[in-house]
């Protein structure tokens, strides 16, 4: 990230959250606001899409902790009117300290030594660097599958839109044929130093916004910015047994590192549709039979669908509505996971009886002569004789 990116864009007012927010309310923020700006939805709209590269080009930085800390001390030395430091030893002026001792000091892996020590990574010029490697950002989509798909696992191809090198100008900026030139005011350092008592102050170029380059003709892909939003097609195993809202980290398939570093993370939430007859309690998945009270007082035999096919179930004389009955690896199955299938048998009671069938319910009724609420028959006997003494 250039000194530019730094020194002028407010990454938290692209995203609409405060300085304090937290790391989940970003994501929040970032996911509405690229499902809502995503290409795929805005096609030919273009402050559509620009707006989409400034939101995604704010949430690599702030949903990475390392990047967030050297974004916000940065800023944090803009504020404070010192941007820049002291002039680094060579820079020109009379320098008063080392910034590169304050680069060294820091530790060389975070804060203000990835941060400042990007504004000397320009050009040519005194104070110039090396390229430092960094790790690609990470990238966040969303899939839909169904369920029998999450259940068993299942391939699937996703389309993926994210920063990248402009294929055009091979990330120069300029146009192919042309190259950018040293900027002639700060000489390619991207800095410019002016004298403050005993003091030399450096600060970011104002002609070449700290890039220490000039682009006489922009490329017509890129228009300058050096990357572009590119589109890929990833092919995604899910593996079996995925739940629904479950996160998914496929370790380096997410943007391409810089200057030889890592490629980042894809994490994919995946998104379950509901079966219409079947549940899923874990490793196991459930599905509830209705049965007439005739099937579970005189007991029965039931065929049911499973994912893969139907099986049939024995259902003993005598059987309590609710009752549940097991069959053995009809459920989620993975290598080391064996889950069931739970059938729940529930009595279905009718909503219209015809003549025939309410009289043959009545002379059951008087044939019947077991208590089937001997608990509540009890407590109601005791009640009364206590209201007796």
């Amino acid at each position: 990230m250039s000194a530019k990116d730094y020194y002028e864009k407010d990454f938290y007012a692209a995203l609409g959250v405060t300085k304090t927010a937290t790391a989940a309310e970003i994501k929040k923020a970032y996911r509405k606001l690229a499902r809502d700006l995503h290409p795929d939805k805005n096609p030919g709209n273009k402050p559509a899409e620009e707006k989409f590269k400034a939101v995604s080009e704010a949430y690599d930085v702030l949903s990475d902790d390392v990047k967030r800390k050297e974004y916000d001390e940065a800023r944090s030395l803009v504020a404070s009117g010192g941007f820049g430091g002291f002039s680094p030893q060579g820079a020109g002026g009379t320098a008063g300290f080392d910034l590169g001792d304050l680069l060294r000091n820091s530790g060389g892996s975070g804060g203000f030594s990835d941060v400042l020590g990007g504004l000397f990574n320009r050009g040519g010029g005194a104070g110039r660097a090396a390229a430092r490697a960094r790790r690609g950002g990470d990238v966040e989509t969303e899939v839909r599958i169904a369920f029998a798909e999450s259940v068993s696992g299942v391939t699937i191809p996703m389309r993926l839109s994210e920063r990248g090198t402009c294929p055009t100008c091979l990330g120069t900026g300029a146009r192919p044929g042309t190259a950018p030139h040293a900027c002639p005011v700060c000489n390619g350092s991207g800095l410019t130093t002016r004298n403050q008592g005993s003091f030399a102050f450096s600060e970011p170029c104002t002609n070449c916004h700290g890039t220490g380059s000039i682009i006489d003709d922009p490329c017509p892909t890129c228009h300058g910015e050096r990357t572009v939003v590119k589109s890929r097609t990833l092919s995604t195993r899910i593996p079996p047994g995925v739940a629904d809202g479950q996160r998914i980290r496929l370790a380096g398939k997410g943007e391409a590192g810089q200057n030889g570093g890592p490629a980042g993370d894809l994490f994919v939430v995946v998104h379950v549709t509901p079966h219409e007859l079947f549940g899923r309690s874990g490793d196991n998945l459930t599905l509830t039979v209705p049965v007439t009270y005739p099937e579970l007082v005189l007991g029965t035999t039931l065929t049911v669908p499973t994912l893969n096919g139907s099986v049939r179930l024995r259902v003993t004389p005598g059987t309590s509505s609710g009752r549940k009955i097991r069959v053995k690896g009809a459920g989620v199955i993975r290598k080391d996971v064996h889950g069931d299938l739970i059938v729940t048998v529930e009595v279905a009671v009718p909503q219209k009886v015809s003549a025939a069938a309410k009289e043959a319910l009545e002379t059951f009724a008087a044939a019947a002569t077991d208590d089937p609420r001997p608990a509540i028959t009890a407590a109601l006997a005791a009640t009364a004789r206590d209201g007796s003494r």
